[in-house]
C-alpha cells in the first residue's frame, strides 16, 4: 500500500508524516491502528484541502503587501532635521560662522546672491524692469548661466553679468626654496660594541659623547675623532645623554631605570636620581635654571632639582611611552613627544599641561628645536610637522620620508635633517619644506643590512658637521660639500600651482 507524505504549515513549523518502517504494517502505531483504506483516503483528502486553503491565504497576503515590497520606510521629518543639524555641526562647524558673517555682510550691502558678492556687485536686472533678485535666481554653471523660465532679459546684459561672475581666483604658490650645498660622508668612527643609541655635544664644541647598548659612555674629540674617555656604570643600554653648559657635569639615562650625574673632573658618578618605574629614554637640561627633565617608558616626565636630587614635578598625561623631550627658557618650557601620537606643551612652574597637539597619527619619536626661530619640529612615521611656540600653532607638514623616523636635527642655516630606522637620511629646507637631498647610509663590513638604522643625530655649534649614531655600532660624521655650487647641484624645484594640502 502506498505511503502518503504530507507537509503541514502550523505556526511556521514544518511537520512531515513519515512512511512506515520496513516490515511494519501501515496500521501499526498509536491512535489510528484500525483505519481502513477508505478512511485513509478521506484523511489524505482533508489534509490536501487544508494545504490548498493555507496556500490561498499565503497568496492573498503576498498580493496585499506586493505593492509596498520595494518601497522605503516613511521619512520622519523631525529626525531628518536633527540629522542634518548634527552633521552640519560636526563637519562644517568651523566654517559656519564664516558663512554667516558673509551673509550678514551681503545683507548690509544689499546683496542677495553669493555669486553677486564674488563678482563685487549686484547683478544687473533684466530689461523688462524685473529686479536683480529674480535675475540672481539663475543657475551658474562654470562661465554659463541658465536663465529660469518666465524671466525675460537682455542677452548682452546677461553675458556681461556672467563675465563678472567668472573672475578667476588667485591660487596660493610655494615660495622658492633656498639653495643648500649637499652633504657627504666625512668620517666613520668605530669603537662601540653595540647599537649606538644617543649622542650629545659639549657646549664648547670640543668633544662629544655617545651612549650605546654595550652600557658604555664614550667621549670623543670632535676635531680628531679620537677616543678620549670611556665611562662605565650603567647596567643596561644607555639611551640619553646631555652636557651641562654651566657645570662640568654629564647626565645619562638608560634602560636600567637610572638617571646619573657624572662629574667630568673626577670621571665618576656623584648623583643618582631615583623615581622612574621603567626604562628612561630621554633627557633635557633647562638652559637657564638647574633643572633636569627625564622621560621614559612609564609614560611620565620627571622634573629634577639638579643639586638636591628632588623630584619637583611629575608631568603626567601621556598614555604611552614618552620618547623625546625638549626644554627652553621661554614658554612652553617643556615639550614632550610620546608613542600615544600626541605632543604636550608643559608649564614648568606649575607642572601642568598647557596644550596637547594631536595632529600626528602615529608615535612621535623625535623632536628638534630651531636654534634661532621660536619654532620646533616633530617626527612621526612618514611625516614631519613644524610648530610655532608658545601655543603649538601648526605651520606645515613635510611628507616623503616613508619610514619610522627616530631622529631630527636642525642648524642655524635652516637645514632640517631626519634619520630613520632603515638607514635613510633626508635633508629639508626649513622655510619651504623642500626635500633637497636623500641619502642612504652604508653598513660597515661584518654588519647585516638590517643594521642600517639611525638612532640619534646632532649638529655641532657651527652647523657644518652632522654627527649620527647608528645600529651598525658606528658613529658617522657628515659635512657640506665645499665644491658644490648652484650650477653643479641646482634646485630641482617646480612651483606648486595648486593649494598645498593641509594636515
Amino acid at each position: 500500500m502506498g505511503c502518503i507524505i504530507t507537509i503541514k504549515l502550523i505556526n511556521y513549523h514544518v511537520i512531515m508524516v513519515a512512511p512506515p518502517a520496513v516490515g511494519e504494517s501501515p496500521s501499526s502505531g498509536g491512535g489510528g491502528g484500525g483505519d481502513t483504506p477508505q478512511q485513509q483516503q478521506s484523511s489524505a483528502a482533508a489534509l490536501l484541502g487544508k494545504d490548498k486553503a493555507m496556500f490561498r491565504s499565503l497568496k492573498r497576503t503576498h498580493d496585499m503587501f506586493l505593492t509596498d515590497q520595494g518601497s522605503l520606510p516613511p521619512v520622519c521629518e523631525d529626525a531628518e532635521k536633527i540629522k542634518k543639524l548634527v552633521k552640519a555641526r560636526d563637519q562644517f562647524g568651523l566654517v559656519i560662522p564664516i558663512v554667516e558673517r558673509k551673509k550678514r555682510e551681503m545683507a548690509a550691502q544689499g546683496l542677495t546672491d553669493l555669486h553677486e558678492a564674488e563678482a563685487g556687485g549686484q547683478t544687473e536686472g533684466a530689461a523688462d524692469g524685473k529686479s536683480g533678485t529674480e535675475t540672481s535666481l539663475a543657475v551658474y554653471s562654470g562661465n554659463k548661466s541658465l536663465i529660469p523660465s518666465g524671466l525675460g532679459g537682455d542677452t548682452d546684459k546677461t553675458k556681461t553679468s556672467n563675465s563678472i561672475v567668472a573672475q578667476a581666483k588667485k591660487l596660493s604658490t610655494m615660495p622658492k626654496p633656498k639653495w643648500h650645498p649637499p652633504w657627504k660622508l666625512h668620517r666613520v668612527i668605530s669603537g662601540h660594541l653595540g647599537w649606538v643609541r644617543c649622542v650629545t655635544l659639549e657646549p664648547g664644541n670640543e668633544w662629544f659623547a655617545t651612549g650605546s647598548a654595550d652600557r658604555v659612555i664614550k667621549i670623543w674629540d670632535l676635531a680628531s675623532c679620537k677616543l678620549k674617555l670611556s665611562l662605565t656604570g650603567h647596567v643596561s643600554t644607555v639611551r640619553g645623554l646631555v652636557v651641562s653648559p654651566r657645570h662640568p657635569y654629564l647626565f645619562s639615562c638608560g634602560e636600567d631605570r637610572q638617571v646619573k650625574c657624572w662629574d667630568l673632573e673626577y670621571n665618576k658618578v656623584i648623583r643618582h636620581y631615583h623615581g622612574h618605574l621603567s626604562a628612561v629614554y630621554g633627557l633635557s637640561l633647562h638652559p637657564t635654571i638647574d633643572v633636569l627633565v627625564s622621560v621614559g617608558r612609564d609614560s611620565v616626565g620627571r622634573v629634577w632639582d639638579m643639586r638636591t636630587k628632588a623630584n619637583i614635578h611629575t608631568l603626567s598625561g601621556h598614555t604611552n611611552t614618552v620618547a623625546s623631550v625638549l626644554t627652553q627658557a621661554a614658554e612652553p618650557q617643556v615639550i614632550t613627544g610620546s608613542h600615544d601620537s600626541t605632543i604636550r606643551l608643559w608649564d614648568l612652574a606649575a607642572g601642568k599641561s598647557l596644550a596637547t597637539l594631536t595632529n600626528h597619527k602615529k608615535s612621535v619619536r623625535a623632536l628638534a628645536l630651531h636654534p634661532d626661530l621660536y619654532m620646533f619640529a616633530s617626527a612621526s612615521t612618514d611625516n614631519i610637522k613644524q610648530w610655532k611656540c608658545p601655543k603649538g600653532e601648526f605651520i606645515q607638514n613635510l611628507s616623503g620620508h616613508n619610514a619610522i623616523l627616530n631622529a631630527l636635527a636642525v642648524n642655524q642655516d635652516g637645514v632640517l635633517v631626519s634619520g630613520a630606522d632603515n638607514g635613510s637620511l633626508q635633508f629639508w629646507d626649513w622655510r619651504t619644506g623642500y626635500n633637497f637631498q636623500r641619502s642612504q647610509t652604508q653598513v660597515q663590513p661584518g654588519s647585516m643590512d638590517s643594521e642600517a638604522g639611525i638612532f640619534a643625530m646632532t649638529y655641532d655649534l657651527s652647523g657644518t658637521r652632522l654627527i649620527t649614531t647608528e645600529a651598525d655600532k658606528t658613529i658617522k660624521i657628515y659635512k657640506e660639500d665645499d665644491e658644490a655650487t648652484e650650477e653643479s647641484h641646482p634646485v630641482d624645484w617646480k612651483p606648486d600651482i595648486l593649494k598645498r594640502r593641509r594636515f
